[in-house]
């Protein structure tokens, strides 16, 4: 997100994503203020994502078909489930990130608490999207350890949790992207934009071996 004229505690009272009915939340995306924004949305997305996932799982658990598959359903419910709070938090912190840099840059440029701060504001918003990033990786690869070990019936949602996944990715990496110009080391924002840019890719990738495995069906359900 660019720097916007809102002025910075527009959402100081603004409660956790954790705390906001969706609706509230969407109302919250839409106003003109800094935060929350598209880093914020990226990783409520994918939080998305991680709970239809778990759906998925919820109904596979305990089936006798899957009696090989309880020990890595019950881990992939873990592992949903923690990614689903971990997002959620980097939403709080991006959200924060955004707006504390946004403060400072309306301050005059030889202003001393911006030439204090401002640095390590910066690297924030470029870290904490690329933490997002990670995690909707991590749900991607929990979708597709599920192709194929999971009930069939529900391969519609799972398809859908990958592809919210992979377009949170996506966004998040937009996050990154629209950042990385303030980083004041070239050289490690080279390396940074490499690795973003891999990381769409996997992403991208599993979505698509996702949805391949969703459309072809897996064994009798």
């Amino acid at each position: 997100m660019s720097e916007t004229d809102t002025p910075a505690d527009a959402h100081a009272d603004t409660k956790s994503l954790a705390e906001l009915p969706m609706a509230t939340l969407a109302e919250a995306l839409a106003a003109k203020s800094p935060a929350p924004g598209g880093g914020a949305a990226a990783c409520a997305a994918c939080a998305v994502a991680a709970g239809l996932a778990g759906m998925v799982v919820a109904y596979s658990l305990g089936k006798k078909r899957f009696a090989e598959q309880q020990a890595s359903l019950e881990s992939a419910r873990e592992h949903l489930a923690r990614a689903a709070t971990l997002l959620m938090k980097l939403g709080d912190e991006d959200a924060a990130a955004y707006e504390h840099l946004n403060a400072l840059q309306k301050l005059p440029e030889g202003d001393a608490r911006r030439r204090a701060e401002e640095p390590a504001a910066v690297l924030a918003c470029i870290d904490i999207p690329r933490a997002s990033l990670a995690a909707c990786i991590d749900v991607l690869r929990v979708c597709e350890s599920l192709a194929g070990a999971s009930n069939e019936h529900l391969r519609s949602d799972l398809a859908g949790a990958a592809a919210i996944a992979d377009g949170a990715a996506r966004a998040a990496a937009w996050n990154v992207r629209i950042n990385l110009p303030m980083h004041p080391d070239a050289d490690r924002r080279s390396v940074l934009l490499h690795e973003m840019e891999g990381l769409v890719v996997d992403a991208q990738t599993i979505a698509e071996r996702v949805d391949a495995a969703c459309r072809e069906g897996w064994g009798s359900a």
